[in-house]
């Protein structure tokens, strides 16, 4: 069973790491090109509004509330026919909502813009960047939400390459549009965000177009059909839906607050936030989403068929070989904050001033890791036994502690530190809802197997404070040894990538080879 999950996991998890070093590659090209300023922090907020409809409706709640009724479905239903016809009424109902509310977004944007032009609105110059760029990239959130539906009716299946692939999409387009922002040295910086804008519009259609195709070979036609809306499974879906668009809509708001009061904290902070969080999407991505995009048709198919014991098997050893990776990546995150983050974003329009600012956040993000990567473990629990009211609880309750936190940064914390303090407020939020989901499944399903975590957690903590204490030395050692520039930043990052490695696996080699062995034999199990 656990092997079964790991060879998922593994399949998303290498697509998905070829996906995010794209991303770095593409951030790294960005940085340079655009900074760390206003620009920046303008097209962050801009580009959250699209993604926020991504997991909030995407991958977020409709996902949630289809996978498992769709699943239901497919193991009741040897043609197929009743299966696609749910999934083309589901496509073709969320579809025609999210058409709709594009073509009313757009219209007020351009609206707003219109009465800022004849001087009946006194937008400032971040804000009016902000809403030119969302102008441009609002219709990617119809295309991207295409493309997670096409995703979610793939998960059911048990087929997670295309879903992996497709990010790749995106970060391909995204970095030949940087690419041949380098041949225009005059364009002012406003003007490539623009280009950026209408690539990501680009790469969003390739995006929908290859997830629909990949759902189509499987059998589920992509066409739209008034057919089965008002079936049983279809109600389920929509009633599941709402409660888990109140869930995921209390988190986008939390994200979209941050956005805001970014802006609100300095006109760099946005911008250095979400700088911070594609290097933290390198490890939450490989190792969470994967494990959370493979967990939830795997508990579903479970729980479909009664079995507690097996889901609660498949959470266990998820959790223990996610842990694996994700407590010493986020102990040489902390460590390597400064260096990585100058390696990845300096050159440029990105100073010596801004690494100092990304890496602060970085080293705060990287706290809350483990945490990041709970909450994707746990959240499938519920969703998989159709319980979208659990999660929608604890997310509105973080909402007013999340607020009350980034008030606090942005208003009593130094300018250079409050996008840090709204970083923190994220991680304290992240622990307490991975505590209470925690409190909450032992309550409905009895004990998930915390216990038999204690000493493999126990090891990982141990081998990762060896790790952290050689790459310190490592630190202090390697700037008098190797060549300055980045071809020194380079050598030093992989010096740094070869000791961890060694002495965390040499822990686990010396003190916990039993655990490590049952690790690796978890893997080749099928």
């Amino acid at each position: 069973m656990g092997g079964g999950i790991l060879k998922n996991t593994a399949v998303v998890a290498v697509l998905t790491a070829c996906s995010r070093v794209l991303g770095l590659v593409r951030e790294m090209f960005q940085s340079r090109l655009i900074g760390a300023g206003v620009e920046q922090s303008a097209f962050a907020v801009a580009f959250a509004i699209p993604n926020m409809a991504r997991r909030m409706f995407g991958e977020g709640a409709l996902t949630a509330a289809f996978v498992p009724v769709f699943k239901d479905a497919l193991a009741a239903d040897a043609a197929l026919k009743q299966a696609q016809r749910l999934a083309r009424a589901v496509m073709t109902m969320s579809l025609l909502m999210l058409a709709a509310g594009v073509l009313l977004a757009w219209t007020g944007i351009s609206g707003a813009l219109w009465l800022n032009d004849a001087h009946a609105l006194g937008l400032s110059e971040k804000w009016l960047l902000t809403l030119r760029n969302v102008r441009v990239l609002i219709p990617y959130m119809l295309f991207i939400c295409g493309a997670a539906f096409g995703m979610g009716v793939l998960n059911a299946f048990g087929r997670f390459a295309a879903a992996a692939l497709m990010p790749s999409i995106l970060n391909l387009v995204w970095i030949a549009a940087l690419a041949a922002l380098c041949f225009c040295p005059g364009l002012a910086v406003h003007a490539r965000v623009t280009v950026v804008c209408a690539a990501i519009l680009v790469a969003g259609f390739l995006q929908m177009a290859f997830m629909l195709n990949a759902m189509r070979k499987k059998g589920v036609s992509p066409l739209p059909s008034f057919q089965g809306w008002r079936d049983e499974k279809t109600r389920l879906v929509w009633r599941n839906m709402a409660i888990g668009c109140l869930g995921a809509g209390a988190v986008q708001v939390n994200y979209m607050l941050d956005q805001v009061l970014a802006l609100k904290a300095s006109d760099w902070a946005a911008g250095a936030i979400g700088y911070a969080d594609r290097l933290m999407e390198l490890p939450l991505g490989i190792v969470g989403t994967a494990f959370g995009t493979v967990l939830l048709p795997t508990f579903a198919g479970r729980f479909a068929k009664d079995d507690v014991d097996g889901a609660r098997d498949a959470f266990v050893s998820s959790a223990r070989n996610m842990l694996l990776v994700v407590i010493p990546a986020a102990a040489a995150l902390v460590a390597l904050a400064p260096e990585l983050t100058r390696l990845v974003y300096h050159g440029g329009r990105f100073d010596d001033v801004a690494v100092t600012r990304v890496s602060r956040a970085v080293a705060c993000y990287s706290l809350g890791l483990c945490f990041f990567c709970l909450q994707k473990t746990l959240t499938p629990w519920f969703q998989a036994q159709k319980d979208l009211k659990t999660p929608l609880k604890v997310s509105v309750r973080m909402v007013f502690l999340n607020a009350a936190l980034n008030v606090a940064a942005v208003f009593g914390l130094p300018v250079e530190w409050r996008h840090v303090g709204l970083a923190a407020s994220t991680v304290v939020c992240a622990g307490i809802s991975c505590a209470w989901l925690a409190v909450e499944a032992r309550r409905r399903n009895g004990a998930l197997g915390w216990t038999k975590l204690f000493r493999p957690v126990g090891l990982m903590v141990a081998a990762s404070a060896a790790m952290t204490a050689a790459l310190v030395g490592l630190k202090a050692v390697l700037p008098g040894v190797l060549p300055a520039g980045t071809p020194g930043q380079v050598l030093a990052m992989a010096a740094f990538v070869v000791a961890g490695a060694v002495v965390y696996f040499g822990v686990f080699a010396v003190c916990g080879r039993d655990v490590l062995r049952g690790l690796v034999r978890d893997f080749r199990r099928r």
